[in-house]
């Protein structure tokens, strides 16, 4: 039998066969490494973190062909505190009951950081199940993601195109994404460190700027909860201070503000009263679970909180607190320390405006003061003197025309000494801080308010130290006979025109109400009367009401300042 042309020609076949397999391999690994290059070209490209870590997932789901993928970001307390999803749509987000927090077999990732690959999810034992509008998943392959030696999250990737298992290539793939990956998130994160502390001192620089410029202590205030909100990436930012058992909010911005701003807080279950009461910072990756939350805000939708106080323990004065939506990142540590250090200028701020009204009140005591002493060492001295010279030329006048015009001087004179020292007295006894008006301003407010009453305004003349020595009893009986006797000129007397006095001499206080009305007729009604004369009876006082010569009327109600 001669030689079978066929073999050497299947042969060549089988040898072709593989070397064109071989090439495909060659290129397909060809193609997979400069996909791979300019994934971490493209990962590493960017410095802001949250569009790395997006590009990150992206680039990951792109090499394996997944249709699937996220990077979850682990947190306080060994959990997922931000899961970025690649390859849902929009309706299969909203259809999600929840993001997962980092249990069943995610956390297994967490707790053990080594690549896991599996065929099916489901058969895993640490496996859990979806939540509530997942859609279903089956092929998983996971890597962590290491940021000098600490892990940073773990990438996950489930749903191989065409149905098929994850091989050790995809594995060996995203394992050295990983690895370009900590490189960049650390590169980022670094760049955002930097970045904030410029952001810092800038602010810095604008509260200090307030401060020393004298702004008042709301505007600072409000220029801090701002940029604090801005500098942490927050959406509502808010200043509350104690009142009562109650937080109350004065200052809010951003996402609520319109709601928060003037809304009173009870302290039991209160973020911001913790920390008011602590004096250090607090916080709550869900302000719905950790508070109370008021009905008002039910469509403000806060989860990741922390409340800053403003001031050290012991003499916290405030609280900053910053929010974020609900589903958002915590605050970092980085987030934390921005909010302390502009806390702390807030509180430098209330201090200094503290000072600064201490101040001014001092200085504002120390000019009454010096008014107070040359009205009576220099102008009434004066005065007194010029008087004594008119008496003592009174009697060298022979007109009586002249005589009665000099007369009418000095009595002007002695007059405008008695209302000098009414002034001096209430220059010397300025009301207290945080106090409301002395007597002085009370009767004042009793005789403008009766201006619509009576059509006029009555004139008003006040003697003597009455804000400090008129008991608060006797001064309350006053305001009353005063308030009775005004309101009967307004009904009765027909006037236009009403004088009243208030004075205080040699313990006694007297109150003169006289008009230009019809006078007090004979035999009327006089309950009213009665019961001013029964205020001074009580009091061991005296009244009188008369008509007066040539129309009008008069009454004096007098009594003791201290009772024998």
């Amino acid at each position: 039998m001669g030689d079978n042309p066929l073999i050497p020609k299947m042969r060549l076949d089988e040898l072709l066969t593989e070397l064109q397999s071989r090439l495909a391999t060659a290129l397909e690994t060809r193609d997979r490494v400069h996909a791979l290059l300019e994934a971490v070209v493209s990962v590493g490209s960017d410095l802001d973190l949250e569009t790395v870590l997006r590009r990150i997932t992206e680039a990951a789901t792109t090499l394996v062909d997944a249709r699937y993928g996220a990077l979850g970001v682990i947190g306080e307390g060994q959990t997922l505190e931000r899961f970025i999803p690649v390859g849902l749509s929009e309706e299969e987000i909203e259809r999600i009951e929840h993001w997962p927090h980092g249990k069943g077999l995610l956390g297994l990732l967490i707790k053990d950081p080594r690549p896991l690959r599996l065929d099916d999810i489901s058969d895993h034992s640490s496996s859990y199940g979806f939540p509530e509008g997942h859609p279903p998943m089956h092929g998983f392959l996971g890597v962590p993601v290491r940021v000098r030696e600490e892990v940073f999250g773990n990438l996950y990737l489930t749903e191989k195109a065409g149905g098929g298992a994850f091989d050790d290539e995809d594995e060996a793939v995203v394992a050295a994404l990983a690895t370009a990956a900590g490189v960049a998130i650390e590169n980022a994160r670094l760049y955002e460190e930097s970045r904030q502390r410029e952001d810092r001192l800038r602010v810095s620089a604008e509260l200090t700027t307030g401060l020393l410029s004298g702004d008042e202590p709301d505007e600072v205030m409000a220029v801090m909860a701002r940029r604090a909100r801005e500098l942490t990436h927050a959406d509502t930012a808010t200043v509350s201070f104690p009142l009562g058992e109650c937080m109350r909010v004065e200052i809010a911005d951003g996402l609520g503000a319109e709601l928060l701003r003037g809304r009173d807080v009870p302290m039991e279950r209160s973020l911001a009263a913790s920390a008011l009461r602590s004096g250090t910072s607090q916080s709550t990756p869900d302000l719905r679970k950790h508070t109370d939350y008021p009905e008002h805000l039910e469509h403000v939708p806060l989860g990741p909180t922390i409340a800053v106080p403003l001031g050290k323990p012991g003499s916290t004065r405030g609280v900053l607190s910053l929010a974020k939506r609900t589903g958002m990142m915590s605050f970092n540590e980085a987030d934390l320390r921005t909010a302390e250090a502009l806390a702390g200028q807030a509180a430098v701020a209330l201090e200094l405006a503290d000072v600064r009204r201490d101040a001014e009140r001092l200085g504002l005591l120390e000019d009454r003061d010096r008014i107070a002493k040359d009205l009576h060492d220099v102008v009434i001295q004066r005065l007194f003197a010029v008087a004594m010279t008119l008496m003592s030329t009174v009697r060298m006048v022979d007109d009586p025309t002249a005589s009665a015009r000099v007369q009418h001087a000095v009595d002007e004179l002695d007059q405008t000494i008695k209302e000098i020292r009414s002034t001096i007295f209430a220059l010397q006894s300025p009301p207290q801080a945080g106090a409301g008006p002395g007597l002085r301003g009370q009767v004042m407010e009793l005789v403008e308010a009766a201006r619509e009453q009576l059509g006029f305004m009555p004139g008003i003349r006040m003697e003597g130290p009455l804000d400090n020595t008129v008991p608060e009893e006797v001064g309350e009986q006053l305001r009353a006979v005063l308030r009775e006797a005004l309101s009967n000129v307004a009904r009765h007397a027909r006037a236009s025109r009403a004088q009243v006095l208030v004075g205080v001499s040699e313990g006694t206080l007297l109150l003169e109400v006289a008009d230009d009305g019809v006078g007090i007729p004979e035999g009327g009604r006089r309950s009213g009367l009665r019961n001013l004369e029964e205020r001074a009876t009580r009091l061991g006082g005296t009244f009188s009401a008369q008509r007066v010569e040539g129309g009008g009327s008069r009454l004096r109600w007098r009594v003791p300042l201290e009772r024998g």
